[in-house]
């Protein structure tokens, strides 16, 4: 899995490709996702660095087969803000 790399202690991934039918991004069957990543990696990262961290490992599955991708992520030690 792609997202190993971060050694997630908490991973949620919401495929919401059925709430964009008929969107243009959704032709050809690119996908929607939301993400939750709570990972130590994230320490003393911006959450632009956090989320660029996360598209890096991604990059070559974007705009397909995945078209979008909604991020929330945080270190651990920064609770559920």
């Amino acid at each position: 899995m792609r997202l190993g790399a971060l050694d997630a202690l908490e991973l949620d991934i919401q495929d919401e490709s059925h709430l964009h039918a008929g969107h243009a991004g959704s032709q050809g069957g690119a996908s929607h996702f939301r993400a939750t990543i709570v990972a130590q990696c994230f320490s003393n990262l911006t959450m632009i660095a956090q989320h660029r961290l996360v598209y890096d490992l991604l990059r070559d599955l974007i705009p397909y087969p995945i078209h979008a991708l909604a991020l929330s992520t945080r270190a651990p030690s920064k609770g559920n803000s």
